[in-house]
């Protein structure tokens, strides 16, 4: 057995499937080893040729290989000056380096599919604030023909708003990180918003839209009378440098933490209606993780959180995600003996510090993230004697399943309770019922509810009332 290529870094190693070509007498290696992804081209013993594509940016992967033209297609982020750095676009490249031209030009992203001989690709590209577009191009970027725009002309005219991308700064004052900002379709800037954010902490992806996703979740949300938000951290990401992507390793639990904070404080310190004092956070595994972690590293600013199926103990967690992304320290004494050392840091620990709003929930049969990371925290939460609520959804794996539309207006409720202060809750979730309520029990608008209002003056609350809260067709 003989090593041909070898990768060494200081922190983990991503890596890419290697591609044959030439008859099998070349290879084509990715690797971040100059900071950033980029393509190497060997020899078959092992010999490094050159450097197919190199910059401030990252090749990802190959659309087609020609060997004949010594050439090929690759999908690329970051590369195009003025652009979100995390939109994807087709390039191609000659195998020794030179040419590389952009093939499919458009401030958005582009996902690609190339004909099985190399000569077109079809070319689809949207961003969260504008229609998607289909083209087809020829492999050389240069003949086109546009096949398809998306029209929205109905859904505009229905009152549908489309989100606004924008960019803060890092807690370092240095660093740009891209966000969506969703706001309710009926936005009204004399008035004050409380501010959800969503989030995942990455490292292998960030939890922000860039494509055209009317239906997404955080829209629905919005309308509930909040702002909502996606915004990247540092560490969140494998699309900008291998600094960016590599920056919590050795700190799991709380590397993002700062950013997400920041990011609200410019954005209320850009816009008058957002309410400081009423900041919520959200996120499903990882982000569940992130939201509670978030609620106890800085329990004075997050006041409300819905945190589902979270790996907050990350010791109990899948190794080959834990202990790639946080490190493990191999340890040799005097004698040559080898050791390994493995901390990482848990929700458990810090449970003494909750002060706000925290829901936590996960499926009784969750293969990914096992429920014993929720159990662990709830234990960690009784023990610190602080009052929480959990939900534990029978019978249900990571996704919840066909129970994800009952959780989301779970999540809903909780948000709507403890930032806009509105308990209009029934016992029935008519919403998930075409807005019908279910029962004679249920008083008719204008009759008295028991409670020392009527259900009318109830809807009128807060957030417009459940009338503004809607179903499928809302």
């Amino acid at each position: 057995m003989k090593t041909l290529i070898p990768e060494r870094m200081n922190v983990y190693i991503e890596e890419k499937p290697l591609k044959f070509l030439n008859n099998g007498t070349e290879m084509l290696w990715w690797s971040e080893r100059d900071g950033w992804g980029h393509y190497y081209l060997y020899g078959a013993d092992g010999t490094l040729k050159n450097q197919v594509d190199r910059g401030e940016f990252v090749a990802e992967d190959l659309s087609y290989v020609d060997d004949k033209a010594r050439a090929l297609i690759m999908t690329a982020s970051g590369r195009e000056d003025g652009e979100n750095p995390y939109f994807m676009h087709n390039y191609r490249v000659n195998l020794d380096g030179s040419g590389i031209k952009l093939l499919d030009p458009g401030d958005a992203s582009h996902a690609v599919m190339v004909s099985d001989n190399g000569k077109y690709f079809v070319d689809n590209s949207s961003r969260v604030n504008s229609a998607p577009q289909s083209i087809l191009y020829d492999g050389q970027g240069g003949t086109n023909m546009p096949l398809e725009k998306v029209d929205l002309t109905r859904m505009i005219q229905e009152g549908y708003k489309f989100p606004e991308p924008f960019t803060v700064k890092a807690d370092d004052g240095i660093t740009d990180i891209f966000g969506v900002m969703y706001k309710p379709f009926d936005f009204d800037p004399n008035k004050k918003y409380p501010i959800i954010e969503y989030v995942y902490p990455g490292p292998q992806t960030e939890s922000v839209t860039q494509t055209f996703s009317p239906r997404q979740a955080n829209v629905a949300l919005a309308n509930l009378g909040f702002i909502v938000v996606e915004v990247g951290n540092r560490g969140g990401n494998p699309h900008r440098s291998k600094w960016y992507h590599t920056y919590g390793y050795g700190n799991l639990r709380d590397y993002g933490l700062a950013d997400k904070k920041v990011a609200v404080e410019q954005l209320a310190a850009r816009y008058p209606w957002i309410d400081i004092d009423r900041v919520g956070i959200t996120g499903h595994s990882g982000g569940g993780f992130m939201s509670t972690a978030a609620m106890l590293v800085y329990p004075d600013f997050f006041k409300v959180a819905v945190s589902e199926s979270g790996n907050h103990e990350n010791n109990i967690y899948n190794a080959p995600w834990s202990e790639k992304h946080n490190g493990v320290k191999e340890v040799t004494d005097k004698d040559g003996k080898t050791t390994f050392e493995y901390t990482i840091d848990k929700n458990s620990e810090i449970a003494k510090n909750l002060k706000g709003h925290l829901l936590i929930s996960t499926g009784d049969i969750d293969n990914n993230v096992h429920p014993g990371n929720t159990l662990r925290l709830a234990d960690a939460l009784i023990k610190a004697n602080k009052r929480f609520d959990f939900v534990v959804l029978p019978g249900q794996r990571h996704a919840y399943g066909p129970e994800a539309e009952y959780f989301s207006w779970i999540r809903a409720d909780y948000f709507c309770k403890y930032l806009l202060g509105d308990f209009d809750q029934s016992v029935d979730m008519w919403e998930l019922n075409r807005e019908k309520p279910q029962g004679d029990h249920v008083p008719p608008p204008g009759t008295t509810d028991g409670r020392g209002g009527t259900t009318t003056q109830q809807q009128n609350n807060g957030r417009g009332g459940r009338g503004g809260r809607g179903g499928p067709d809302n």
